[in-house]
């Protein structure tokens, strides 16, 4: 999908830093992660980059950054997309943490970080954009948080005008209100000679016509093609077990 927009774009070749373990999952290869970052940092003109990959991924390299000490302030006009969640491979973190780190360690503003939520049973993805750095504040256990303090809220994910969402409640089978948590179900109208509607077991908060992705029921197994394993990937169909 990356290869098709990298084309249509014209942009440089791309780097994949991704490697199999022993295991035979997906991996981090941590060194060619950093040289991609730092490949064009000492060009008089610097092109902007597009950092893609899953919350887990992210986690394993901002921590191996921090345990090295790197930081690297990309270029400006850089963006992230993180997608994915983190199913079990790596510790969680709430979302506003996530990117303080991210632009902390990489140098990529609040605003230039985008979140996505989508599935390969959809033709159609959901898009969060990136809040105004102003709107943000993340504490440490050093930092003391003044009274009356709240977390700003997410900035609600949406589907493009084809597609629609709805929050179910897993106790009625109805929508939820805005505000509320149900089970995520989406109509596809892109499903062209396929299902129209997907029916997840993915927790999220009704806002307004979007919403907020919490991550997976806590019943229900983990699932999305980041945990398949390189030889389930190239066995036909694997993405329909």
């Amino acid at each position: 999908m990356f290869e098709a927009v990298r084309q249509k774009i014209g942009a440089v070749e791309p780097a994949f830093v991704g490697e199999i373990a022993p295991d035979g999952s997906w991996a981090l290869d941590f060194d060619a992660a950093p040289a991609a970052l730092a490949d064009n940092s000492k060009l008089k003109t610097q092109n902007p980059k597009l950092i893609l990959g899953t919350a887990f991924s992210f986690v394993h390299l901002l921590d191996f950054l921090g345990e090295h000490h790197l930081r690297f302030q990309l270029p400006p006009g850089s963006r992230v997309m993180e997608t994915g969640g983190y199913k079990n491979r790596s510790r969680s973190m709430p979302k506003e943490e996530l990117h303080a780190l991210i632009t902390e360690r990489l140098g990529v503003p609040p605003e230039n970080i985008v979140c996505e939520y989508g599935m390969s049973e959809l033709s159609s993805q959901a898009y969060a954009p990136g809040a105004p750095a102003s709107s943000r504040r993340v504490f440490t256990g050093a930092t003391k948080r003044p009274a009356g303090w709240k977390p700003a809220l997410p900035v609600p994910l949406h589907f493009p005008p084809w597609a629609r969402v709805q929050l179910i409640s897993p106790e009625t089978g109805r929508e939820v209100t805005n505000g509320e948590t149900g089970l995520i179900r989406i109509f596809d109208l892109a499903n062209v000679f396929s299902v129209l509607a997907v029916q997840t077991e993915d927790l999220g908060i009704r806002r307004g016509d979007g919403f907020e992705l919490l991550g997976r029921s806590p019943l229900a197994e983990p699932r999305g093609c980041s945990l398949m394993s390189h030889s389930e990937l190239r066995t036909p169909h694997a993405a329909l077990k």
